[in-house]
């Protein structure tokens, strides 16, 4: 049912109600405590995991493109493509122009109707809330809202010239904007309270905000800001975790002196440094205001994007004021009602991206990323090594039908997820990728070093399989699980292994058994004992028993799957004194 009343009386709220929460929101209130049926944020061991209807929740998820969620006719035949993709969750936008459309009155029909998309096609659902920002531009805020820049200040450049940004010291649309998304997250909660299955998981709050070029606001407030002191919860979390600082932000306050008071440019010097700083306090303040209005109303996880593009990681090179990796402490200290900050990342380094955000102990969720081959391997990445609780590739309607590495991998994910949040964060998950200038690794899990090599024909050497012309485009990976002493699972694709033992001494370790199969619902369903030419990689047994291998081996080719593979150590020579270890 489509919901439509003024913000002074109507059916769902209570304008004394939400007078009083936004209010007490503004004013720092706590976040009020959890209903364990609410999707929230759980430790597990290292990891932090979205619990959703009481159980752990890996979030196969794909962001469709800005303008498809603003018309339920354009997302219905969308529905059944998304759901037959392998997604278990959708990230849409839900903007702030299309459900304020005029002061205080609100209109909820496309948000229902969404809701009620993912319902009928088994999805959850992650709203983007598009209000006072995206893309560092204002263009979603409601046109009451741009068309009155004297009340609803804008940011500034150096020669008083207004930006089509709302300013992050514009009291007045912070106001508005919070008392919307607390009214958008009130009718949230009404709809789900009446639903027994959790669809809306989490919400994103604003998109991508900053100021571009390492600049700052510099309107009149901005500047008498920038002139005072650096606020005491800024100077108190510098004092308190100077040992665990990101490093770029500690190499600005240590140049400029180590200061403990003053301005912004006195504790981070005069320039892009200090800029981005300041921006990424006021954008924090701004947000953290907007998410407790929305989390007095339902306190699902909310999270902020940061937009990390082609930068070099250097102040400047990106928009100042977003949650870039730099920048972070100061979102910390900002905004304890945000539970997740998240790189979109399209390019440089996918993995030393993840290392950046989860270098303080942060979860890892990753909104906008490319899909197709690289797309495909970062995903693994991102859940395998840094225990992301999801990942969305960004425009995925285009990517459903046509992108083959998508649907490999997204393929593996929904029956693996089980799996996976069982190990999540107890150091039993490995991922690795091979390439031609990387053909082999050794990796220790458990009991046993995995012998890792891309897939070549047997008996030819690895030199030999690296000079092939069809190598630099092959995709080659394994997701290995180690789920018993001597039990791995392993997700594989165009790639071979043998296995050795991590133990000093001459033991040798081979195969016990390696099985085909699949996981239905949580339950391993084996399907080919492999053996023999499946499982025979070398014969060249005396320079193999140098190294404790034996030659036998798993091999998986283009086509990813996934075995079962349990491994058994024996003396390797008869004067070994040493007793057999493990089971097939």
């Amino acid at each position: 049912m489509a919901s439509l009343f003024p913000l002074t009386g109507g059916p769902t709220m209570q304008p004394r109600f939400l007078a009083a929460c936004l209010l007490a929101s503004l004013a720092g209130c706590a976040q009020l405590p959890h209903n364990a049926s609410v999707p929230h944020l759980e430790q597990h061991g290292t990891a932090k995991q979205l619990i959703v209807d009481g159980r752990p929740f890996l979030a196969i998820a794909g962001e469709v493109r800005n303008s498809s969620s603003s018309s339920l006719a354009y997302m219905q035949p969308l529905w059944p493509r998304l759901a037959a993709g392998h997604l278990n969750t959708v990230l849409t936008p839900v903007s702030w122009e299309l459900i304020e459309p005029r002061e205080g009155v609100f209109d909820f029909t496309l948000v229902d109707g969404l809701i009620e998309g993912a319902r009928r096609h088994n999805l959850h659902l992650a709203f983007l809330w598009f209000g006072s920002w995206k893309n560092m531009v204002s263009s979603y805020a409601p046109a009451w809202v741009r068309a009155h820049p004297d009340r609803f200040a804008c940011a500034m450049d150096d020669a008083g010239d207004r930006y089509p940004i709302l300013s992050t010291f514009s009291d007045a649309a912070c106001q508005a904007d919070a008392a919307a998304f607390a009214a958008l997250m009130h009718h949230i909660a009404q709809v789900e309270a009446a639903h027994p299955r959790k669809t809306v998981l989490m919400m994103q709050v604003e998109n991508e905000v900053g100021l571009g070029g390492g600049t700052r606001d510099h309107s009149p407030q901005a500047n008498q800001a920038f002139a005072g002191p650096v606020p005491r919860e800024v100077l108190s979390y510098l004092r308190e975790h100077k040992d665990a600082l990101a490093p770029e932000l500690l190499q600005a306050w240590q140049s400029a002196g180590s200061k403990t008071a003053g301005s912004w440019a006195q504790l981070f010097g005069a320039g892009p440094a200090a800029n981005q700083l300041f921006m990424s306090w006021q954008y924090a303040r701004y947000i953290d205001k907007v998410a407790a209005a929305g989390k007095n109303e339902y306190p699902i996880p909310m999270f902020v994007n940061a937009s990390v593009g082609r930068q070099d990681g250097k102040a400047g090179t990106f928009p100042a004021g977003g949650p870039v990796a730099n920048d972070l402490d100061v979102w910390h200290a900002a905004a304890p009602h945000l539970d997740l900050f998240c790189p979109d990342i399209y390019y440089g380094d996918f993995d030393a991206w993840c290392r950046k955000y989860t270098r303080t102990g942060d979860p890892l969720f990753i909104p906008e990323m490319r899909a197709g081959s690289e797309g495909s391997l970062h995903a693994l990445t991102a859940i395998a090594r840094y225990n992301a609780i999801g990942v969305s590739p960004f425009a995925i309607e285009d990517s459903i039908e046509h992108d083959e590495p998508y649907h490999q991998t997204y393929s593996l994910l929904p029956p693996l997820a089980p799996l996976i949040l069982q190990h999540q964060g107890d150091g039993s998950i490995a991922f690795v990728e091979l390439e031609a200038q990387n053909t082999t690794q050794k990796l220790p899990l458990g009991p046993y070093i995995f012998n890792l090599e891309i897939v070549r024909a047997r008996n030819t050497t690895p030199e030999a399989s690296a000079a092939a012309a069809t190598l630099p485009a092959l995709q080659a990976y394994a997701l290995i699980i180690h789920t018993a002493p001597d039990e791995y699972f392993v997700a594989g694709k165009n790639i071979q292994m043998t296995f050795s033992p991590t133990s000093l001494g001459r033991e040798m370790a081979v195969a016990g058994g390696i099985d085909e199969g699949s996981f239905t619902q949580g339950r391993w369903i084996p399907g080919r004992r492999l053996n023999g030419d499946e499982t025979m990689l070398s014969y060249s047994l005396n320079q193999l028993a140098a190294t404790n291998q034996t030659g036998i081996g798993a091999r998986f080719g283009d086509t990813p799957t996934i075995d079962r593979i349990t491994l058994l150590r024996y003396p390797a020579s008869a004067a070994n004194p040493a007793m057999p270890k493990g089971t097939p």
